[in-house]
C-alpha cells in the first residue's frame, strides 16, 4: 500500500491540553509507533487550545485498516483513554508531501 498521513487537529478542553499532550507522549505515541505508525511532528496551539500533529503508516495494509487495529487492539483498551473527555472536536485530513 501506498504511505498514507493525516494531519490531525484537536481541539482540547479548557484547561486539559498540557494533560492531553502528556497522555499522547505516554499512552498513544508508544501504540502507534509499535504498530507500525509513524509520528511525523506534533505543535501545540495555546491560543486556540489546539494539539496539531502528523501520523502516517506505509505497510502491507491501509491506513484505515491498520487504524482499526489500533482501536481494536488490547493495548488501547487497557489506556483507560477516552479521548471524548480531552477533545471537544477533531479534523484529520489526509495530506500528500509536496516541496
Amino acid at each position: 500500500m501506498a504511505r498514507t498521513t493525516q494531519l490531525r487537529t484537536y481541539t482540547v478542553r479548557e484547561g486539559l491540553l498540557d494533560e492531553w499532550v502528556r497522555r499522547w507522549r505516554a499512552d498513544i505515541v508508544p501504540l502507534r509507533l509499535e504498530l507500525g505508525f509513524e509520528i511525523g511532528g506534533a505543535w501545540v496551539d495555546r491560543e486556540r487550545n489546539q494539539f496539531v500533529w502528523l501520523v502516517s503508516y506505509d505497510g502491507p495494509e491501509t491506513f484505515a485498516e491498520r487504524n482499526a487495529l489500533y482501536w481494536s487492539s488490547p493495548a488501547r483498551k487497557a489506556m483507560n483513554l477516552d479521548p471524548e473527555e480531552y477533545l471537544l472536536s477533531t479534523d484529520d485530513r489526509t495530506v500528500e508531501e509536496h516541496y
